[in-house]
Parts: structure tokens; C-alpha cells; sequence
């Protein structure tokens, strides 16, 4: 295992993975044919990455007990940023992924928004959504909380005080949103879009994505509010015609993670802490692609690094003093 920590004037970077037990992962082999339980490969995981995204969360609310033994199971500095319901970034919402208590009387199929709930409905779900964050956020492992809001959702003021309400229901959690409108970086939309954000202390989600699609977001790092978040989804030719798996199904050449972790190394001397997440999570790709990506990180560095030699990651070390969160451009080269 490596420890990474600051140097140079940086801020502290974690890197992991957009979740650790989607099946396709599990089916590819990366897991040790001994570790086959919930409770060992979330253990298996946390030896080796310092940082994981909670995905689950998005299709349905956990029992507080299971995020309780997420707790249980990881070391003391592990860190979970946990991706928000569905139902909270407008995305229509399976009435089965409703806890069975707040599901609308006489229906348990077919698909819901939030204006197709009674208000008692909905605020009921922003309470059990708190109720299954507090136990991470209790033992100080929570890092965000991500809200991915559709395509759909572009640039405005009806979208703004969405984002607000959201962050104002989340305090004193650290939000974090990602969008997926390129209306957000259009013109002078930008410029208001980082102030806006900087202004109300949310994170803004830097990614990297195919582009050339009306979802596409340029790969623009920003640090809006702590901690910054990266989010790499790869780059599939079936972005928008594919499934799940072909959607992400892509492999970072080596030349590609070092030129962002050139990047990365550049973009954290702006922030005091700095996640670092793939999201290319099909057969195992998104945990070869992070300890590659982590290997590239460390030494080049010249951090101190111990370990197994399997370029595993877990992050440590100090921060550095509190810096501006006024928003700022770090050059990326466009591909």
C-alpha cells in the first residue's frame, strides 16, 4: 500500500473509484477469489484506496445499518463521497426505489418525480436520505455528497435555486454538484456559474468525458469550494447510445493519466484537498486505471511510498492553510 501526502505547496489528493461492488467488477476478477463477501471486499478495498464513491445511494436508500457497517469496515481516515437519490436531481425515480413507507397509497410500479409527490412525501425521503449519511458523516469519513444532476437541467435561475435548496438541506455537509449541460460553460453562463457556486461554497465537478455531445462538459478544472472533485468517465463512442457498461467501457492509455496527473498536481496547489474519482467502472477497468493513476501521482512527486508494489493507494498527510475559493481556470489542453 502507498501513503500519498502533500508536498510542494499542494493539497492533499485522494483517489479511488465510482463504487466497489457493481457486478461487473466483481465478475472481472479483481477481488481475490477468497475475498466473496460484502464485508470483505469493501475491507479488500479500503487497503488499497484511501477514497470510494458511493453509488448506490443514487438507486435506492440503504438501511442505516449497512452504512453503519460501511463505517465499521474502513480505516479511520477512509473517505466515502456518497452520490445523492435520484429523486433529488430531477431524474424520474423507479416508485420501487422508495423506501415501502413512503411510497404513494395503491402504487408500487412505474416511475415518479418529485412534483408527482405530495410535499410530506418529499421531505420524508430528505429525512431518510440524512438519517442513512449521518453514521459516515458521524465518524468523520464523509467527504461529499454528489448530486449528478440529467442533461436536461441547463443554465438558469430556476436551476440555481435548485442547487441552493439542495445545498441548504445538506448543511453542514459538504455538497458537490456535477452537471451535464454545456449551457453552464457557455459565454458569460461561466463566469457566473463559478461565482455562483464559490459564492454559496459548492463544489463544482471537474470532469473529464466525451465530447462533441449536448451533455459534454469541457475538461475545465476548477476549485469553486473544498474539496475539489475530478470525476474521469472515459471516453466511449456509445456515451449516449450505449448501456450502462459501453456508456463507460473505456481503458486510459498510460500517456493519457500522465498528462492528468501533470494536471492533477497543477490543479491541487489550488485547493486544500483534492478527490480524484474514475468513473470508467466496467470489469474492473476504474481500479487498474486509479493505481495506475495513483503510481503516477506518488512518485513522481518524491513522496515517501511503501507498500506491496501493487500500486495500491490510500491517501494521508497534513493539508495546507485554508486558501481562496473564488473560482479559477487551470489550463487543460482540449482533446
Amino acid at each position: 500500500m502507498w501513503w500519498v501526502g502533500t508536498k510542494y505547496g499542494m493539497g492533499e489528493i485522494k483517489v479511488g473509484t465510482s463504487s466497489w461492488a457493481d457486478r461487473s467488477l466483481i465478475a472481472s476478477g479483481w477481488y481475490p477469489r477468497a475475498v466473496n463477501t460484502p464485508a470483505g471486499r469493501l475491507a479488500y478495498y479500503a487497503e488499497r484506496f484511501g477514497l470510494v464513491e458511493v453509488d448506490t445511494t443514487y438507486y435506492a436508500m440503504p438501511a442505516v445499518e449497512t452504512t453503519a457497517a460501511w463505517v465499521d469496515r474502513t480505516p479511520p481516515d477512509f473517505t466515502f463521497n456518497v452520490k445523492a437519490f435520484s429523486l433529488f436531481t430531477s431524474h424520474p425515480t423507479p416508485l420501487s426505489a422508495l423506501p415501502r413507507d413512503l411510497r404513494p397509497a395503491g402504487r408500487d410500479d412505474g416511475r415518479v418525480r418529485r412534483g408527482d409527490l405530495p410535499p410530506e412525501t418529499y421531505e420524508g425521503l430528505w429525512e431518510r436520505f440524512r438519517e442513512v449519511v449521518e453514521p459516515i458523516a458521524a465518524a468523520g469519513k464523509l467527504g461529499v455528497l454528489l448530486f449528478q444532476f440529467p442533461p436536461w437541467m441547463g443554465y438558469g435561475e430556476t436551476a440555481k435555486r435548485r442547487i441552493l435548496d439542495i445545498a441548504e438541506r445538506c448543511r453542514p455537509w459538504r455538497v458537490a454538484i456535477e452537471v451535464r449541460n454545456g449551457s453552464w460553460f457557455e459565454g458569460d453562463n461561466a463566469t457566473d456559474t463559478f461565482g455562483f457556486l464559490a459564492r454559496h461554497d459548492i463544489s463544482i465537478v471537474s470532469v473529464d468525458m466525451p465530447q462533441g455531445y449536448a451533455s459534454s462538459i469541457p475538461p475545465v478544472l476548477l476549485a469553486t469550494a473544498e474539496p475539489a472533485v475530478m470525476r474521469f468517465h472515459g471516453h466511449s463512442v456509445a456515451w449516449e447510445s450505449g448501456d450502462k457498461q459501453e456508456k463507460f467501457r473505456y481503458a486510459y492509455r498510460e500517456d493519457e493519466l500522465a498528462q492528468w496527473a501533470e494536471r492533477l498536481r497543477d490543479f491541487a496547489r489550488e485547493t486544500k484537498e483534492l478527490h480524484v474519482l474514475l468513473n470508467n467502472c466496467c470489469d474492473g477497468q476504474a481500479q487498474r486505471d486509479a493505481a495506475r493513476l495513483a503510481g503516477l501521482l506518488g512518485p513522481d512527486l518524491g513522496w515517501s511510498a511503501r507498500g506491496t508494489g501493487d500500486q495500491s493507494i490510500r491517501s494521508a498527510g497534513s493539508v495546507l492553510a485554508p486558501q481562496s475559493r473564488t473560482a479559477r481556470r487551470s489550463p487543460v489542453a482540449g482533446r
